[in-house]
């Protein structure tokens, strides 16, 4: 859900051999990031909200279609692994750890005050905040002391962090084609060790905080089909890719069914797995620079949206549908608040983002130096 934005650096052919810098945005990319954004926002607006009683205006209908929008963090999960691996690539680890900073925290400041001001004043105590959990949120590690998220959605951002602590790892040693293929065949390995639920709770537990394996097979395909769009098809490209998918559809499955079960409902599985079967063709295009022709520039203006607009529609978004529920139709008040919070997101972007970033990223650089 935070991939990173940079342009791709030095990409070689299938050959292996350098080929010039190609300057070219992924544009592509910046619409399925958006396009998964507004997935999740529906999920939870037409879904999720009024089954787990967030909300009290239901869309019947709606909800039959919205309520696998949750696969688009499926979908951001696999765009990191292919983005964040492209852009770390010949970047020193310093350079990096920098790009991340300035990436995630300006907008999610924003994003985390906007919501705690809005949940306090506005939320008729319903998503009660102390000012301690607020401070901690802030860092994004308030996972490890077991501190809540202000908002449902930021649990998402301690998995890229873990990933991006992957990565940094990898830039630090020095990223190359056999040490990637490596590190994947040996997080793949773990992944199916901590499933196989061999190991002790305790170990398990602890473990799994760096595998994540509930969605590594994401980050993994994402990484395997980076490689694939740097170097070109190989066989244990496609086999890590395949792997992964498979893995991907398994707890797929399972997952839909923890849904079903939270919300008292029916998650089809085979929705689940077409859903995923699509997310996996489209990236892989992606990888194969089948998709290039169909990638606009004014793309890029929606995929700056992606990120603020998911750290700031769920418990805002809710509130608004609590308060305006009773007077406005419920198809208007949908549509009203995805366009509120989509002009929030643009905000962020043009009045935090945009300025704040340069300036964070020359305080920092001599730092990371």
């Amino acid at each position: 859900m935070v991939a990173e934005r940079d342009r791709s650096p030095g990409l070689v052919s299938g050959a292996g051999r350098n080929r010039a810098p190609n300057r070219d945005r992924l544009h592509e990319i910046d619409a399925l990031r958006i396009a998964a954004a507004v997935a999740v926002a529906i999920y939870h607006y037409v879904f999720s909200g009024y089954a787990g009683g967030a909300i009290q205006v239901g869309f019947p209908a709606g909800s039959e279609i919205a309520r696998f929008g949750y696969l688009g963090v499926d979908m951001f999960f696999l765009i990191s692994g292919f983005v964040v691996l492209l852009s770390a690539w010949n970047r020193r680890p310093g350079a990096f750890l920098v790009s991340r900073i300035v990436r995630l925290y300006p907008a999610f400041w924003v994003a985390v005050t906007i919501t705690t001001v809005v949940s306090v004043t506005l939320g008729m105590g319903k998503y009660p905040i102390t000012f301690g959990q607020y401070l901690a949120n802030l860092t994004m590690f308030n996972s490890l002391p077991d501190i809540p998220n202000v908002d449902v959605v930021y649990w998402t951002l301690w998995a890229e962090i873990r990933f991006y602590a992957l990565i940094f790892v990898l830039a630090w040693i020095g990223i190359t084609r056999n040490r990637v293929i490596g590190v994947l065949w040996g997080w793949l390995a773990l992944t199916f060790l901590l499933q196989s639920g061999v190991l002790p709770s305790s170990v398990h537990s602890v473990a799994d905080l760096v595998v994540q394996s509930q969605f590594s097979h994401y980050f993994i395909a994402g990484m395997a089909l980076c490689m694939v769009y740097r170097f070109g098809l190989s066989a244990q490209l496609a086999a890590i890719v395949l792997i992964s998918f498979g893995n991907a559809v398994y707890r797929g499955i399972e997952f839909a069914g923890k849904v079903g079960t939270r919300y008292h409902t029916e998650i089809e599985s085979a929705v689940v797995v077409a859903v995923i079967v699509a997310i996996f063709i489209v990236m892989f295009l992606v990888s194969l620079r089948v998709t290039q022709r169909l990638g606009r520039p004014w793309f890029a203006v929606a995929g700056a949206l992606t990120y603020p607009l998911y750290l700031i529609h769920a418990h805002v978004g809710f509130i608004v549908f609590d308060r305006l529920g009773d007077v406005v139709q419920q198809h208007v008040l949908l549509v009203g608040t995805v366009m509120l919070m989509c002009l929030a997101a643009y905000a962020v972007n043009v009045a935090v983002e945009r300025p704040l970033a340069p300036r964070l990223k020359r305080l920092l650089t001599p730092v990371a130096r």
